[in-house]
């Protein structure tokens, strides 16, 4: 495990350095920068503009400017945010404890539906198994935005949940059991449209999975012995499909913070998705490098969770690693 672990931090490095450079030749290659926007404003001289951008540095070249950010980055600076006048690095941690509290929760709520789902679908034959993958692959076909946005004109229309934001503006005058459930129902609607959009891809993955297992020899010859069906798929089958439903996690983890940028941004969540999009409009360029590094990260945590669950899992693989 210890060796597992060394060879994916290694690889995770790799992969940040990689994205490190390649976020910041694509902001250099976008056109203008902050101060370009604040030179429209007629009260802001050209020369005050000039004299802003040498200050963060923005007038070196891309080679220059990435040295010394990767030395700040090792300090554990991650820049100054120019729209928001100050450092990036706690920006980026308010806003990714609201990240994972929003993807945490809706792979929770995927995974508790969509397994079992996927279970029952394939121990079903005919009509039952049918309509399951009738629904999977309209829940499959319907793009993130279209759910998102289905999900925000429902709660307009229901007027019961709230359409933005993470909390009430009378939060912090709350109960602590009040607050709980204020942050419950902000948080029902982007979780549920995050959860659906990755429930349907699960719930046939796990189908397809213990319908391998279940066509398999050693299944046939635990059925001529006599062993029930109930005990046969749950004892049996469900521990050996298990490997491809583990690499799953770290999939659909990925899948979940790509996802969540849009639903975030649709719902007014305060999370990285939301702080990200309003970076590249406002083009404030250490906090898209800064989001960007921080959902990598968390995506690599993601997979890392996956990997150390499938070698603790499977004997066969801690053989292969050693």
């Amino acid at each position: 495990m210890p060796r597992v672990l060394a060879q994916r931090l290694l690889h995770g490095l790799f992969l940040l350095v990689g994205v490190s450079i390649l976020t910041f030749v694509f902001t250099e290659l976008a056109p203008g920068d902050f101060f370009d926007n604040l030179a429209l404003n007629p009260e802001v001289s050209a020369d005050t503009a000039e004299e802003l951008r040498a200050r963060f540095g923005l007038d070196d070249p891309l080679p220059r400017r990435y040295v010394r950010w990767l030395g700040a980055v090792l300090r554990g600076d991650l820049g100054y945010s120019m729209a928001h006048n100050r450092p990036v690095a706690p920006l980026l941690w308010e806003r990714a404890k609201n990240t994972l509290l929003l993807t945490v929760t809706a792979t929770a709520l995927a995974w508790l539906a969509a397994v079992p789902l996927g279970i029952w679908a394939a121990d079903r034959r005919g009509w039952p198994r049918a309509l399951f993958g009738g629904v999977t692959s309209v829940g499959l076909a319907v793009p993130d935005l279209v759910l998102g946005l289905a999900f925000l004109m429902l709660a307009v229309q229901i007027n019961v949940l709230p359409t933005g934001g993470m909390t009430s503006l009378d939060f912090e005058s709350m109960s602590v059991w009040q607050k709980l459930l204020d942050l419950g129902r902000h948080l029902f609607l982007p979780v549920t449209a995050l959860a659906l959009t990755t429930a349907p891809m699960i719930a046939r993955h796990v189908q397809s999975s213990v319908d391998e297992v279940l066509a398999s020899p050693f299944v046939n010859a635990t059925v001529a012995r006599g062993v029930s069906r109930r005990r046969l798929l749950y004892r049996y089958a469900l521990p050996v499909a298990a490997n491809p439903m583990i690499s799953l996690l770290g999939l659909s983890v990925a899948g979940l913070l790509s996802t969540s940028l849009l639903i975030e941004y649709i719902m007014d969540w305060p999370g990285i998705g939301t702080l990200l999009l309003q970076a590249i409009m406002a083009r404030d360029v250490y906090v898209v490098i800064g989001a960007v590094m921080a959902s990598t990260v968390l995506l690599i945590a993601g997979n890392l969770m996956a990997d150390i669950l499938l070698v603790a899992a499977d004997p066969r693989i801690r053989r292969v690693e050693a």
